[in-house]
């Protein structure tokens, strides 16, 4: 079944020439199926770029998804067009009595700074709250993971020596029962990561609430659920394209930034082509999260 999206919205032609099935909301109004209802706060500046990336994962699932575009109302990102917003996202007030099967919180490039001096903080506190009654499961991205864990189980955040950056393999942790997240997915998988903190993975496993799924050597530990899955931390990137990391880079090389080369992205010296190798688990990682919060979604919001 098709993602559900505004015709106009550039992911919806993106998506199409890729041939995804995209469906505008006039003609899945039609449809006799309950479509599964998926909220994105989008913090990041590139907010084209970030939709994009998380629509092409959410649309490869039998499920029709209606996507709900929301931004924050105490700050306004400077890199969009505030009339690309108005169009296309809706500010939290407007959905803060509806349900959803599931939510997004993105990362956003604020990791230097403490999580209360973020400009739009107590707004997002908010949402987190919200995600506790009106959200069957939430997946937070990146700083978005390090800020929800801080918020709701007081993990902190430490700044790293230097940045974690490029493509890292990790393990996967086997339990008694097979967690419904990581299903189909292997032993070992790689993800992107982009960042300059991180959390501690002893400060988690000391925490009785949360559940390490995976670890990685030189990333710690990435990805991390509470008991019954409505919350879903990713400390790295598995929405990246191809040339993420490439685009930051040359970005950060262009602005004289200190940056090292994406560690094991490039598949040669040239920095021309890309061993992309972490598109497979990332669809299935998401897959598995909608057909969990589908299934969940009936029992829990009756």
């Amino acid at each position: 079944m098709p993602i559900v999206i505004d015709r106009n919205i550039p992911a919806y032609s993106v998506l199409n020439a890729e041939r995804i099935v995209v469906m505008d909301k006039e003609r899945a109004g039609t449809q006799d199926i309950r479509p599964i209802e998926i909220a994105l706060l989008n913090l990041m500046p590139t907010k084209i770029e970030t939709e994009t990336q998380f629509m092409r994962l959410l649309s490869n699932s039998p499920l029709q998804v209606n996507i709900t575009l929301i931004h924050t109302e105490s700050y306004r990102s400077k890199n969009t067009e505030a009339s690309y917003l108005d169009r296309f996202y809706q500010p939290f007030e407007q959905v803060k009595n509806k349900h959803f099967d599931g939510m997004i919180v993105t990362g956003a490039p604020v990791e230097d700074l403490n999580f209360s001096d973020v400009a739009y903080w107590e707004e997002l506190t908010r949402l987190f709250d919200f995600t506790k009654t009106n959200v069957t499961s939430t997946i937070f991205i990146c700083w978005g993971a390090m800020a929800a864990l801080h918020h709701f189980y007081g993990i902190e955040k430490y700044p790293l020596s230097r940045k974690l950056f490029g493509v890292f393999a990790h393990k996967k942790i086997h339990f008694d029962t097979p967690d419904p997240l990581m299903r189909g997915i292997s032993d070992e998988f790689h993800m992107c990561h982009s960042r300059h903190s991180a959390v501690r993975e002893r400060d988690i496993r000391q925490n009785g609430r949360l559940k390490i799924l995976a670890t990685s050597h030189r990333a710690g530990a990435p990805i991390v659920c509470n008991e019954d899955h409505s919350q879903i931390f990713i400390l790295g990137h598995m929405e990246y394209d191809r040339d993420t990391l490439k685009k930051e880079y040359e970005r950060d090389i262009a602005k004289g930034l200190p940056i090292e080369v994406p560690f094991c992205y490039f598949a040669g010296k040239q920095k021309e082509t890309i061993n992309m190798n972490w598109s497979s688990t990332a669809n299935l990682f998401y897959n598995n999260w909608l057909n969990f919060v589908y299934q969940t979604t009936p029992f829990k919001f009756v």
